[in-house]
């Protein structure tokens, strides 16, 4: 970024968020969010407040019929000085399938 762009003009605090968000990588995928003891952390809250929420119930799948699938989806929240407030996952359905 500092190839295209001078910060002179940003103040220090702003610097060091901008730094911040542009070094920060969220994961694409289960395999690399699963390396991160920070993303696990964040999957097992997620879990566990679906299940506190009762927000499924497991039945047996009829006969002939495929589950539907899911997606973990990462984002990293942050304060406004840049540093990581959060780390933020959603499990979501592939309703689309």
């Amino acid at each position: 970024m500092h190839h295209f762009l001078s910060n002179s003009q940003f103040s220090s605090r702003h610097s060091a968020y901008l730094a911040n968000i542009t070094t920060s990588k969220e994961p694409h995928t289960y395999a690399q969010a699963i390396l991160d003891p920070n993303w696990q952390k964040a999957m097992d809250e997620e879990l566990s407040a679906l299940q506190l929420n009762q927000t499924w119930i497991l039945i047996p799948l009829p006969a002939g019929q495929k589950p539907i699938g899911g997606k973990w989806v990462y984002k990293i929240k942050y304060n406004s000085d840049g540093s990581v407030d959060k780390y933020k996952v959603r499990l979501v359905s592939k309703g689309y399938t």
